[in-house]
Parts: structure tokens; sequence; C-alpha cells
């Protein structure tokens, strides 16, 4: 059973996208989740400061919002890749979500406001956010962060990129410190129980998953690369320590990748906590102020963050 207390939430999502005409280009999908987030964002917490740079990248770079608890220097660190379907999304829409960490753990949260599809396919966003994870290794000391304690972490198409990250830098000397995974896209399998089970969502809907992909990736290679899909990489052996989320009442075959992703990489001999995220569905981090099982689902995932610096 979905938990009841996220109904009120529901409710809300549903109102918003049920405005969306059938066929609506992604700018109008891209104006209902800046909405949402608008409607949903709280003050900003007590000692927490926000800052804008702009990381050297191409010809325009790549834009971040940096969160940190002033007080705490040098802090571990957390490169926060925002979800969306990677054609959606920003760190605004999750400004509620990284402030948030930033407040609990003390983390410095670097939030990568990476290039989004159909505009910029497979892998442009991805040699951005690892861009930004080069960035944050060579100016850890002009940050004021920790250069042995940088992670990565995102939810949905953001942990897709996160999982991604870990296998460019596994054998380098930028070593990740972790990985934060929730509800994460690593493989986008539609044969599995969950896309069957929860077809008609809430919040994703099964039919919606062939679409998304399609503006994200190039073509059928693409699909099989494992900086796209990172279950399907050879070995997960030497990654990072791994704490994967997933929702019991997701409707893409995010649960099930998720669970089998941990699997592999518990395989692989990588320390990996799971979190079934019993009574929780998809994006169920933006309902943090509905539900007490998002926030306690929240809690433990700042504690891992706690434990792993």
């Amino acid at each position: 059973m979905i938990d009841p207390e996220l109904r009120p939430f529901l409710k809300m999502w549903d109102a918003r996208w049920a405005a969306l005409p059938a066929g609506a280009p992604v700018q109008a999908r891209r104006a209902i989740i800046d909405g949402i987030a608008a409607e949903l964002r709280q003050p900003l917490p007590e000692g927490v400061v926000l800052e804008e740079r702009r990381v050297p990248h191409g010809d325009d770079g790549v834009r971040v919002c940096i969160w940190r608890k002033s007080a705490v220097r040098p802090a571990p660190t957390l490169v926060y890749l925002h979800g969306g379907g990677f054609v959606q999304g920003s760190p605004e829409t999750h400004d509620a979500i990284t402030a948030a960490i930033a407040e609990r753990t003390g983390y410095t949260v670097i939030s990568v406001d990476y290039a989004l599809s159909p505009e910029h396919r497979f892998p442009v966003a991805l040699r951005q956010c690892e861009a930004v994870v080069r960035w944050a290794f060579a100016q850890a000391d002009a940050l004021g962060i920790r250069a042995d304690a940088i992670s990565v972490g995102g939810d949905s198409a953001g942990g897709n990129l996160a999982a991604a990250l870990t296998l460019l830098f596994r054998g380098t000397s930028q070593s990740l410190r972790g990985q934060l995974l929730i509800y994460p896209v690593v493989a986008f399998d539609p044969d599995t129980p969950a896309m069957k089970e929860n077809a008609d969502g809430p919040i994703i809907s099964a039919a919606s998953v062939p679409g998304a992909l399609e503006l994200y990736a190039s073509g059928p290679a693409d699909r099989r690369n494992p900086l796209f899909a990172p279950l399907l990489a050879e070995s997960h052996a030497g990654l990072p320590p791994a704490y994967v989320a997933i929702a019991e009442h997701d409707p893409l075959p995010l649960r099930d990748e998720g669970r089998a992703y941990a699997d592999r990489l518990r395989a692989a001999g990588v320390p990996v906590t799971l979190d079934t995220g019993t009574g929780l569905i998809h994006g169920y981090l933006r309902a943090l102020r509905y539900s007490a099982a998002v926030r306690a689902s929240f809690g433990r995932m700042c504690e891992w963050l706690e434990r792993l610096a």
C-alpha cells in the first residue's frame, strides 16, 4: 500500500500535470516542474548558504549551485545530479533536497545544472558532470572541501549519471568516496515485474519510458554502453561504497533494476546499503514535508553520508 500521507502530494502533482495537453513540447513539461518546485520550496535552512559558480567546460562552462553550512570547512562533498528523465529539472527544482542534505550532514553539496535532452543527447550531460567532479578535486582547497571525501549522488536520471561517474573515475587518482543512488536508472529494461505491476504510476507511467529514452539516447549502440546503462558494465569491482534507495511503488523498472544493481555491486565486493522504500513512490524526496516515511528515508541517507565522511 502506498503511504497514505502521500495522498495530498499526489493530488497536487496530478492536478498540475492534468493541465499539460497531449503532445506538449518539453518546454511545457519543464515549466510545470519549475512550478511544482516553487510551490514546494522551503525557506533556506538556518546556517546554510548558497553560492553559484560556472565550471570551465566547453564554450560556456557548466553552472553549479553550491550549498554549504558556512561554519563547516573543509567539508566532505556530494556532487549532486538532479532527476527529471534527462529532459527537465535543474538545481532549483531540487534545492529543497540539496539544501536539506547540506543542513543535515554538514556536507558541501554541489548541484549540477547539466544540459538537458533532446537539445543535448548522451553523453553530453555525463561529460559535463565529469568536468564538475574533476573541478571539485582540482579546486578543493579554494572551495574549502576535502579532496579525500568527494562523493557523487543523484535521483532517477541523476542516479544514472552518478553511477556512470563512478565507472569513469574507477582506478584514477581522483578517488570517489561514495555513491548515493536514489531510485536510479541503471538499465532501461522494459520487461521487469515493476514495469508490469505498477505500469500506471503514480508520478510516471510505464508508457512514458520509451519516449524519454529516445530523447536521451542517440541510437541502439548508446543503450548498450555501460556509461548509459551502468548495470551492463562487465565488472563493478573497485567502485565506491553505495547507498541504493528504491521505491516499492515505482512504476518504472527502476525498482527491480536498483535492486539488481545493489546485488551486482555486492557480488563485486562493494559495500552496499539498500533501502527498499516500503510504501514509497518514484520521486518521493519531493514529498519531504508531506510524509514521515519520506523523512525517515531521507534521514537514513543522511546518516549514511555522515558515516561515510
